[in-house]
């Protein structure tokens, strides 16, 4: 009998009584654990292990956790749970402008955070029919290998994104509401406050090559929330 290969979860936070206690509380739920008290190292690290996801914190030395993340988006295309300063908005934006999959507060209580780890390493190992593709003109995204391309050139999207993409592409056409996309993609209620789906389609219309002021191809519907046009690939 083959053993299974725990799932890696990498936890950068400069902290060692925090990182201490949330490693043996993952390894005690099954994860594999490693720990960087660094930015600078845990881009090599993420280059060297590529972990299934990783717990990042902002306040760092050296680099800091908004750099890191800038940086590994470039080849880092796993989840991404960002620990931000309790209240703190304008973290937790600009965390998710920079690619990371979602945001917790600190306190950081156990529970949460297990329910938000498992949600996001769902996501990108949910298994989908062979045939479960949609292609609308130029466009053509796949949800068994989670890839999509423009024009036959690959799209470079993160899990979280992806997520988004595919929710609007397996109906297209239809207008989604925000509180639909947020408890589909993020798995909690829409709380009128959360701007983790807005920022997400903000950052797909870029890589999309839609028009920012007059979007065509992810249009907003006042009122209403999304939808992903038929006709404007």
């Amino acid at each position: 009998m083959v053993e299974q290969t725990p799932t890696h979860i990498m936890v950068v936070e400069d902290d060692p009584s925090l990182s201490s206690w949330i490693s043996e509380y993952l390894t005690s739920h099954g994860f594999l654990v490693t720990v960087a008290d660094r930015g600078d190292v845990a881009i090599e690290l993420v280059k060297s292990d590529d972990p299934d996801l990783l717990l990042l914190d902002i306040m760092l030395p050296v680099k800091d956790g908004f750099e890191v993340c800038r940086e590994i988006r470039a080849f880092y295309h796993r989840p991404i749970l960002m620990l931000t300063a309790c209240g703190e908005e304008t973290d937790e934006v600009l965390g998710l402008e920079l690619g990371a999959d979602d945001y917790l507060s600190k306190p950081v209580k156990p529970r949460v955070l297990l329910a938000r780890i498992k949600a996001l390493l769902r996501r990108g190992t949910e298994e989908a029919p062979a045939k479960d593709q949609r292609s609308y003109g130029g466009f053509h995204i796949d949800a068994q290998s989670r890839t999509a391309t423009l024009n036959n050139e690959p799209i470079p999207v993160s899990s979280h994104e992806f997520t988004v993409l595919w929710y609007l592409a397996e109906r297209a056409g239809e207008v989604i509401s925000r509180d639909e996309l947020v408890a589909a993609v993020r798995g909690i209620e829409y709380d009128g406050l959360d701007r983790s789906v807005d920022i997400c389609i903000s950052r797909l219309r870029k890589k999309l090559r839609d028009d920012s002021e007059r979007p065509k191809r992810i249009k907003t519907i006042r009122g209403k929330g999304y939808l992903l046009a038929t006709d404007a690939w």
